[in-house]
């Protein structure tokens, strides 16, 4: 039995948490309100307050597997303050200041870090990786990627999967896209288009700030990240903001998951290189036993790279890395236990 400890246990790190558990490792779960996973087996829950000795604790918890799975909002400070001492940190914070301004700090004090290994940011970045060493420098990479109730009801016809101040920070944030081989910062929300999603009709995509890494990391003439809505969210969110009548905390309540109403998750990663050949990678959950659609999907990738990493810390290098540095094997072992879970995932494996 090994121990992990995990901060965050909303309702994805709730969800990694109860994983990893049952696979019979001793989690200590860290959260201002950690009932959720109070009577779980294996688990051991820890109520922290905002001004939690960050520094103090984590030396003595030097060599250990850490999750940060906190809100981005807080999550960056928590990675920062875990760089400074010898740990094997995952990262799934997704906050605004990327986990790699503390490189060389990590690999100075000897720790490990991988950032973003969720869908999406994560996943996607995986199956980016693995187009370009199949394809070779690429012309074009698209990804599409959304959480979304079965059927469009209600206002919004939305409800969040993860936490709603993410949702909301990803509207906000200015998206980072490749074109013509450049960074560019454009707005979020714009280039907004429709986009089939078998099985469920028109949705709409619009940019999103979720290439990340990826921008710096595979040579690409054209690259952007979608989120993928029903029709009329996102203009009902902009006309929202417009009136001035936006008002967050009652968006997050509006927003709030209710575990009663069927959803899914779809994930579209197309690369093409500059002879015209291209390979695809499609997913689509629905949600199981285990727990719905955007917490499976995030955090199978989440406790599959954790449990990689017990096996083998020397899987990610000293310092700060994100999915990208994953050897093909890696990758191919998250997609298989993916599918055991029952997620739908078609493309091409590469070992």
């Amino acid at each position: 039995m090994e121990t992990i400890h995990c901060f965050g246990v909303g309702l994805v790190g709730s969800y990694v948490v109860r994983r990893l558990a049952a696979k019979g490792h001793l989690i200590h779960a860290y959260d201002l309100d950690p009932s959720v996973v109070d009577n779980v087996e294996n688990v051991v829950a820890h109520k922290i307050s905002s001004d939690f000795p960050k520094d103090q604790f984590f030396a003595g918890i030097s060599g250990s597997l850490v999750l940060n799975m906190l809100p981005g909002s807080i999550g960056s400070k928590w990675t920062r303050a875990m760089c400074g001492h010898r740990m094997k940190i995952i990262d799934l914070s997704f906050s605004e200041v990327t986990p790699d301004v503390s490189a060389s700090e990590a690999a100075q004090h000897g720790s490990r870090v991988l950032w973003d290994v969720g869908i999406a940011p994560g996943l996607s970045n995986m199956f980016a990786i693995q187009g370009h060493r199949s394809l070779g420098p690429l012309e074009s990479l698209n990804i599409w990627v959304g959480g979304n109730p079965v059927h469009p009801e209600g206002k919004w016809s939305y409800m969040a999967p993860f936490s709603p101040t993410d949702v909301i920070e990803e509207y906000t944030r200015p998206a980072r896209v490749m074109i013509e081989g450049r960074e560019v910062i454009i707005p979020a929300l714009s280039d907004r288009h429709e986009i089939s999603v078998p099985g469920h009709g028109e949705m709409e995509a619009f940019l999103t700030d979720g290439l990340r890494s990826l921008t710096t990391s595979i040579p690409c003439s054209e690259m952007a990240e979608y989120t993928v809505r029903w029709p009329g969210h996102i203009q009902c969110y902009l006309e929202h903001i417009e009136s001035g009548q936006l008002d967050q905390a009652r968006l997050i309540e509006e927003w709030k998951y209710d575990p009663e109403t069927p959803e899914f998750t779809w994930l579209k990663v197309k690369a093409q290189n500059r002879l015209g050949q291209s390979v695809e990678w499609v997913l689509e959950d629905n949600g199981g036993k285990d727990g719905h659609s955007m917490a499976r999907t995030t955090g199978l990738v989440t406790a599959i790279c954790a449990e990689m990493m017990l096996e083998d810390e020397d899987l990610v290098p000293l310092g700060v890395h994100p999915p990208e540095v994953l050897p093909d094997h890696a990758i191919s072992r998250i997609v298989s236990e993916m599918r055991d879970s029952g997620v739908s995932i078609n493309g091409p494996t590469f070992n």
